[in-house]
């Protein structure tokens, strides 16, 4: 059985409501067991032109799918919860990755772990500061901690609710 971080976010409709939900059915699905999640945070958005703040946790799964069975679901959720794909940045439901599949390094046209874009995004370390701050990264050898201090111009993340 795998230890999964998977990291969700939604910054359209009730934001708090699709992880909620998207936490829920995964959950729900066979051969995949929520262990633990993160706070919720609020978090500026990275990246987009859209100026609608995000909601972002992180939970710890664990699971005996294999990555791509894995990834299947989450898209089958996000589409459930009314995700559109597109090909830039834009307002979403929810939005659902995968960070860390275990020690393992995948890097195939549709799949990429650990998440490539991991260590410059305020709005995933956080959270997963909170869950493993001393997991180490497989390809970049350096703890969540270090990962998060090395951020040049992180996004603002706050513990959501606390946000003046």
């Amino acid at each position: 059985m795998a230890i999964v971080y998977l990291s969700f976010g939604s910054n359209k409709g009730d934001r708090i409501g699709f992880i909620q939900q998207a936490t829920s059915l995964l959950g729900a699905v066979d051969g995949i067991s929520i262990v633990r999640a993160s706070a919720f945070y609020e978090t500026e958005p990275w990246n987009m032109t859209s100026q609608t703040w995000f909601v972002n946790a992180v939970a710890e799964v664990k699971t005996t799918l294999s990555p791509d069975k894995l990834l299947d679901e989450c898209q089958r959720i996000e589409k459930q919860l009314g995700r559109e794909k597109h090909e830039s940045y834009e307002d979403r439901t929810i939005d659902i990755d995968i960070l860390f599949y275990g020690k393992e390094i995948i890097n195939e046209q549709n799949l990429i772990i650990p998440h490539k874009y991991l260590h410059l995004r305020a709005f995933a370390l956080v959270p997963m500061l909170e869950l493993a701050p001393d997991f180490v990264h497989p390809v970049l050898n350096k703890t969540i901690a270090e990962l998060h201090n090395d951020l040049e111009n992180p996004e603002m993340v706050f513990l959501y609710g606390t946000r003046v």
